[in-house]
């Protein structure tokens, strides 16, 4: 596990320790809990925005029929 060194105000210190005594926790687990609770967060929403743009491509695509050219021709001047 990385140690990681953070500069917060000390009155922020001070509120979120009495919270995290009220929460029978440490201040390090609260600050852990919320950056999962960031990365998982995260992964959510990237899984969300892929599957809406398949989604979307599904919607949206469209059939082409069958290639009746070759690369060759498109390029003949």
């Amino acid at each position: 596990m990385s140690n990681i060194t953070l500069s917060v105000d000390d009155e922020i210190i001070k509120i979120v320790r009495k919270i995290a005594i009220d929460k029978n926790t440490t201040l390090t687990a609260l600050i852990r809990d919320f950056l999962k609770s960031v990365a998982e967060r995260d992964a959510v929403e990237r899984e969300l925005a892929i599957k809406e743009l398949d989604k979307s491509f599904t919607a949206l695509s469209r059939d082409m029929g069958k290639k009746s050219w070759i690369r060759a021709e498109l390029h003949e001047r």
